[in-house]
């Protein structure tokens, strides 16, 4: 005797409407987000260093920053503060000759991060591209 009723299995579905909706707001959400990753920055070639013996360089431009932000290039302080000021100082004291001088920043622990991008972005318009900083090593 089989007293069950028949019983009808319902097939499961899936219901793509939510998971398309989802799929959407996540495609727009990235769109949104990769808009705003814009960077600036500035470009720097470096100098490489070689193992070979002690070169003395002699086209290097030496800008100090002291800590309460004044700019100091080849030991001729510069009047003002700006840009355009330490860019034409690096100009003048830049040297005619084939070889590109390599900027030394000489910068001091407690100088704003802003003075050391202003002689950098000084450097860039004054078009000298290889630029360096010095560092104290600590005693052992």
């Amino acid at each position: 005797m089989n007293f069950r009723r028949a019983v009808r299995h319902e097939e499961p579905e899936i219901n793509l409407i939510p998971l398309i909706d989802v799929v959407l707001v996540i495609i727009i959400f990235l769109m949104l987000t990769t808009t705003f990753t814009k960077t600036s920055g500035l470009e720097i070639n470096l100098p490489t260093a070689e193992s070979a013996g002690g070169e003395a360089v002699n086209d290097e431009i030496v800008v100090a920053v002291t800590a309460a932000g004044d700019v100091i290039v080849n030991r001729v302080p510069v009047a003002d503060k700006g840009i355009e000021a330490i860019a034409e100082a690096l100009g003048k004291a830049a040297p005619g000759g084939q070889k590109e001088p390599v900027v030394v920043i000489n910068a001091d622990a407690k100088a704003a991060h802003q003075s050391v991008i202003d002689v950098m972005q000084a450097a860039q318009r004054a078009g000298l591209a290889h630029i360096t900083f010095a560092i104290q090593t600590p005693s052992r």
